[in-house]
Order: C-alpha cells, then sequence, then structure tokens
C-alpha cells in the first residue's frame, strides 16, 4: 500500500481514500502552502486563498451556508492528489474519476452528503465566473 503522510501524521492513500483519516487541519494546512496556476503567477496565491476567497464571495452573493462551505472545500481533493494544470488534467481521466470520488468523500464527511445535481451546477457556474473574474483581474493588473 503507498501513502503520502499528512501535517498531522495521518498516513492517507489518495487512491484508496479512508474518510475517517479526512483532516481539516490537513486540508488547511496543505492548500495553504500549494500556490495556484501550478506557480506561474507573479505573486504568490495560494489554493487556500482562493478557497477563502470563494467562501467569502458566496456568502457576499447571500449562497446558503452549505453552498458557502462547499466553495470553502471545492479544491481540497488537492491537498491530497496536488493540483493538475487543467489543459494536462483534461487527458487524466483516471485522475478526474479519483478527484471526483474523493471530493465526495470530503463533501460527505463535511457536509453530511455529496452535492446534488442542483448544487453542484450553481457551485460550477460560480467558480467558473470567479476563475474568469480573477484572470482577468490578474491581466489587467500586469498592463498597469
Amino acid at each position: 500500500m503507498s501513502y503520502i503522510t499528512t501535517y498531522t501524521g495521518k498516513h492517507f492513500d489518495p487512491v484508496n481514500p479512508d474518510a475517517s483519516l479526512l483532516c481539516i487541519e490537513d486540508i488547511a494546512h496543505a492548500l495553504s502552502l500549494l500556490c495556484r496556476g501550478n506557480g506561474h503567477v507573479q505573486t504568490f496565491f495560494s489554493v487556500g486563498q482562493h478557497c477563502i476567497a470563494c467562501a467569502k464571495e458566496a456568502q457576499a452573493r447571500g449562497l446558503s451556508a452549505r453552498l458557502i462551505l462547499a466553495c470553502l472545500i471545492h479544491d481540497a481533493s488537492e491537498c491530497y492528489m496536488s493540483d493538475v494544470p487543467r489543459p494536462f488534467k483534461q487527458t487524466l481521466p483516471e485522475y478526474n474519476r479519483l478527484e471526483d470520488q474523493l471530493l465526495d468523500m470530503i463533501y460527505m464527511h463535511f457536509l453530511g452528503s455529496t452535492l446534488d445535481n442542483a448544487e453542484q451546477e450553481i457551485l460550477k457556474e460560480f467558480l467558473f465566473f470567479l476563475c474568469s473574474k480573477s484572470g482577468r483581474e490578474r491581466q489587467d493588473n500586469r498592463k498597469s
């Protein structure tokens, strides 16, 4: 069996995950140290910062407490599987399957159930909007 040793010392196998080993401290610690955009940014911006910004924006827009928490943990699987740049990730069906499985387990653990189809659609649209907005802002900042 292969595994990673987490910040809190747990032995976590991301290919065969055990929900009892999910730990918010591990998630928060790891995501705070993972850089968005595979490190191709002008200034360090962590996945953790991105998740917090998403949750704050969701709250400001009046989304439900459940969707605010979903925004906060929507990239939590990356603390166990790392982040793969989107163009490459699209060529990895097994990685995507394992990531979806792990993220469902994370939602079940922290939200009590997986996201239903309507919630998934709201989250997807919301995150697409935020990522598009932040990408435009980064480009605008480079021009000035």
